[in-house]
């Protein structure tokens, strides 16, 4: 059974994947910076009201942005009880195709969400964030045998939190992440796009060659 991180890695780069199986240290202890960004997506309520608290919170907007931000989701989001204080935190989910550990699952519809450290795109989720959260919430549906309509991204560090309904198209992007997870048993074909092999941990195992723009001119 693939994890969900598994499917997320088979949409971003499937030769990256190939190598994370064959790496012992993969599943090595998650960051300290990692983890303290995570952190905030339980702490809203008190970055909201206190000073010293948003003051010496790993956020990459200003405190006035942050509060602003925070304040209009509560506002606007009517999950925003659930994401404060969720039914389930840390919650391991095993579906029919994938498991992983959901941050928080939300009752009343069940919903997951996820927590990235990362920045947000402009709109929407980025695309293998896309197929984690597809992934999640069909083992969510699959564990509570109910439908799961649609998930959650937080990305604390920046305020900001997004509602992804599970989309026939998302849905279709996630199926084509677990068929590319399921053919590895060899080096997929490199990735054409190179800049996503710049910040890769396996560069030099997978051979790819990089330019920088100084050499380029």
């Amino acid at each position: 059974m693939h994890t969900f991180r598994d499917v997320a890695t088979a949409a971003y780069c499937p030769r990256k994947l190939y190598y994370r199986h064959r790496d012992p240290a993969a599943d090595e202890e998650i960051p300290q910076e990692v983890r303290a960004r995570r952190d905030l997506a339980f702490r809203y309520p008190e970055l909201l009201e206190s000073d010293p608290e948003i003051q010496a919170a790993p956020i990459e907007v200003t405190p006035t942005q942050y509060r602003s931000r925070l304040g209009r989701m509560r506002a606007s989001l009517d999950a925003w009880d659930g994401l404060v204080d969720p039914a389930g935190r840390e919650v391991l989910l095993e579906g029919r195709e994938c498991r992983g550990i959901a941050h928080k699952v939300l009752d009343g519809p069940p919903r997951p969400s996820l927590v990235f450290a990362g920045a947000p795109p402009e709109q929407g989720v980025w695309e293998p964030q896309t197929v984690r959260l597809v992934a999640a919430a069909k083992a969510l549906a699959w564990e509570r045998e109910t439908t799961v309509e649609s998930a959650f991204a937080e990305y604390p560090a920046f305020g900001v939190v997004r509602e992804v309904p599970l989309t026939t198209r998302r849905k279709a992007t996630y199926r084509s992440a677990v068929r590319t997870a399921d053919a590895i048993d060899g080096p997929p074909s490199r990735t054409a796009n190179r800049e996503k092999c710049s910040p890769c941990d396996y560069q030099g195992q997978c051979g790819v060659t990089t330019r920088s723009l100084k050499s380029m001119l």
